[in-house]
C-alpha cells in the first residue's frame, strides 16, 4: 500500500504540511457558501433582492439549498480523505466518483467566472439584471463570494487530489502512448469512444452556433457573456471527446499518457455533470429552457457519461497489467 501520506516529515515546509495547508484553504473556502446556505434555510433573505425569483418558489428553493449545501459539505470529507492516514484505505471508486463530480461541477466555474468578469472589464455585457434590465436573482456581492469560494475550493482540492493520486495510482499512467500496447486499448474503449464523439456532435454543433452570435434556441439572454461560455461549453466538449480517442486509439504517440487522461477526466466531469445539472434544473422549472437547450444538455451528460467509462475501463485494464509502485 502506498505509504506516502503516512511518512512525510511533518514540518511545516514540508509535503504533510504544504498538504495540511491545503486542506485548510480547502476547509475554510467552504465556509461561506455553506453559511450563506444555512442562513437561506433558516429562512434568512440575506443577498436575495426583493423581486428575486427565488421568493417565488420556496419550497423547491429549500430543496435545493439542502441538497447544494451537502455537496459542499463533501468537499470537507474530500479534503480528509486526501489527506489522512486513513483515506488510502478508501476504495478507489469510493473517491474517485465524488472527485470527478466535484472536478466536473467546478472547473466550469473557475474558467467561466474569470472569463466574465474579463468580459466586463471589456466592456461586454453579462447575463445579469444590471446589464439585461430583468429582476435580479441574487445581489452581485453574492456571486463574488459564492464564485470566488469554489475557485479557491478548486485549487485546493484539485491539488490535493493530483498529489494522491500520483501517490496511489500514478504507476496508471507513467509513460507515453507511444508505449501503451496498441492491443489493450480493446473495442470496448474504441467504441465507447466513438459513440461519445457521434453523441457529442449534436451539443457541439449547438453550442458553436450560440457562440458564434446565433441566438435561436436560447433562452431571452442576449448578452455578451453568454457567447463566451457557449464556447466554454464546446472546449469542454472536445477535451473529453477528444481525451477519449486518445485513449481509445493511441493516434497521439508523443503524448504523455496523463495528458488525453487529464482531458478525458476533466471533460467528461464538467460535460456530464453540468449537463445534468441544468438539464435537472430547466425539468423543475420549464420556462428556464428552450427545447434546444434540453437536446443540449441531455447530449452533455451522455457524452460525458460515455467518455468516463472508457476512461474507467482504461484504468482498470491498465492496472490488471501494471505493477503497484511501492514507495
Amino acid at each position: 500500500m502506498t505509504q506516502s501520506l503516512l511518512a512525510q516529515p511533518a514540518g511545516a515546509l514540508g509535503p504533510s504540511g504544504r498538504r495540511a495547508l491545503l486542506r485548510a484553504v480547502a476547509i475554510v473556502s467552504c465556509l461561506p457558501y455553506l453559511g450563506l446556505k444555512v442562513a437561506w434555510l433558516a429562512g434568512s433573505e440575506i443577498g436575495v433582492p426583493a423581486g428575486s425569483s427565488l421568493l417565488e418558489h420556496r419550497a423547491a428553493v429549500a430543496v435545493a439549498n439542502g441538497v447544494t449545501l451537502l455537496m459542499d459539505a463533501c468537499v470537507i470529507v474530500l479534503a480528509l480523505v486526501l489527506t489522512r492516514p486513513w483515506g488510502v484505505r478508501v476504495p478507489a471508486w469510493l473517491l474517485a466518483v465524488p472527485v470527478w463530480v466535484a472536478t466536473g461541477l467546478l472547473a466550469p466555474i473557475m474558467t467561466g467566472y474569470p472569463l466574465q468578469l474579463l468580459v466586463r472589464l471589456f466592456g461586454g455585457t453579462v447575463n445579469s439584471a444590471g446589464d439585461t434590465g430583468g429582476e435580479p436573482f441574487l445581489h452581485d456581492w453574492v456571486f463574488g463570494v459564492v464564485y470566488g469560494g469554489f475557485i479557491v475550493q478548486g485549487l485546493a482540492l484539485g491539488t490535493l487530489f493530483a498529489l494522491y493520486a500520483r501517490d496511489r495510482w500514478g504507476h496508471l499512467w507513467r509513460g507515453r502512448v507511444w508505449e501503451l500496447p496498441r492491443a489493450s486499448g480493446g473495442t470496448v474503449q474504441r467504441v465507447g469512444a466513438v459513440t461519445a464523439a457521434v453523441v457529442a456532435l449534436v451539443p457541439l454543433t449547438l453550442h458553436l452556433l450560440w457562440a458564434g452570435g446565433v441566438t435561436a434556441g436560447l433562452n431571452d439572454a442576449r448578452t455578451t457573456d453568454v457567447h463566451v461560455l457557449q464556447a466554454l461549453d464546446a472546449l469542454f466538449l472536445l477535451a473529453a471527446v477528444g481525451g477519449a480517442l486518445a485513449l481509445a486509439f493511441r493516434r497521439v504517440p508523443v503524448l504523455p499518457v496523463r495528458v488525453p487522461l487529464a482531458l478525458a477526466w476533466v471533460g467528461s466531469g464538467a460535460t456530464a455533470c453540468w449537463g445534468a445539472w441544468l438539464g435537472l434544473a430547466s425539468l423543475v422549472d420549464p420556462g428556464t429552457a428552450t427545447g434546444w437547450l434540453h437536446l443540449a444538455h441531455a447530449g452533455r451528460m451522455l457524452t460525458g457519461i460515455l467518455v468516463a467509462a472508457v476512461g474507467a475501463h482504461f484504468l482498470a485494464q491498465r492496472s490488471a497489467v501494471l505493477p503497484r509502485r511501492r514507495t
